[in-house]
């Protein structure tokens, strides 16, 4: 089953409009949560946002945002402010901008997110632009109301629909050339380079999510069956064993130190 979009909206480009929906790419479905429990109680703890002064609860309609203008001095901003500050229209996405696909660093992309057409009549106009984007190896730019935030956001053309990614703002990222200053620019030696090269040729594969796979979340699963089974009177499995940390000695040399990777590559490939 295809999961539920949470953004409907219009893809625009010039006077081309198509209905699209967005879900998120990625997924924390699976992911083991914890609540808070009273160790004497068994009951879950709640949070709750209290005054700082007075140390009571303070009801929802009560909470208001508020700027920091000074040491004990706030700005407080209504609901009706905010929604005032942000665009016109939070449902559009209007294409005013390319941009060539591997100009944007990596370091500037945020979310990913999957768009698609939202009905048949808007099928062949999501084609086009996805197609149109495609051929001509650039990306489009457009500005995005998205989690309570006006955004940069960057389409893309993927398979066969397009991967919408909210950018950072410019702010948020660093020049890197601040911080590659101080990174020596002498070149390796090149039977270093030659060693290095083949280690990395033969450790070569495809990309596959399990690349990507959390062992930890697959450990916590494991204890959480083995505690279940201990309440429910079964015998609780030892917990899983974890792979110890590297020993801490000094690498002789780097040549040393690849030669004896490549030597232990090529066993295990025996």
């Amino acid at each position: 089953m295809a999961p539920r979009s949470f953004w409907k909206g219009y893809l625009k480009l010039s006077l081309v409009t198509c209905p699209v929906a967005m879900i998120p790419a990625r997924s924390d479905h699976d992911k083991i949560r914890f609540h808070t429990l009273n160790r004497k109680t068994g009951h879950r703890v709640e949070s709750r946002l209290v005054d700082e002064q007075t140390n009571k609860p303070v009801p929802d309609e009560d909470q208001v945002k508020a700027w920091q203008s000074g040491d004990n001095d706030f700005v407080m901003l209504e609901d009706d402010e905010l929604a005032a500050a942000a665009l016109e229209s939070t449902r559009t996405i209007d294409i005013e901008t390319f941009a060539p696909a591997d100009s944007i660093a990596w370091e500037w992309y945020d979310q990913p997110h999957f768009l698609m057409p939202n009905d048949k009549v808007g099928e062949e106009a999501f084609a086009v632009i996805r197609a149109a984007m495609e051929s001509t190896g650039r990306v489009g730019v457009a500005r995005l109301v998205l989690y309570r935030r006006e955004r940069a956001v960057l389409l893309a053309p993927l398979d066969r629909g397009i991967v919408l990614w909210t950018l950072r703002y410019g702010d948020e990222v660093r020049d890197p050339k601040d911080v590659w200053r101080a990174v020596p620019t002498d070149k390796p030696e090149a039977r270093l380079m030659t060693m290095a090269t083949k280690l990395i040729d033969e450790r070569t594969e495809r990309w596959s999510a399990n690349m990507a796979s959390d062992p930890v979340q697959a450990n916590l699963a494991k204890i959480i069956a083995s505690k279940s089974k201990a309440a429910a009177g079964k015998k609780p499995k030892s917990a899983p064993k974890t792979d110890k940390p590297p020993h801490g000695g000094n690498v002789v040399s780097i040549f040393d130190a690849l030669r004896k990777s490549i030597d232990e590559d090529r066993k295990r490939g025996e």
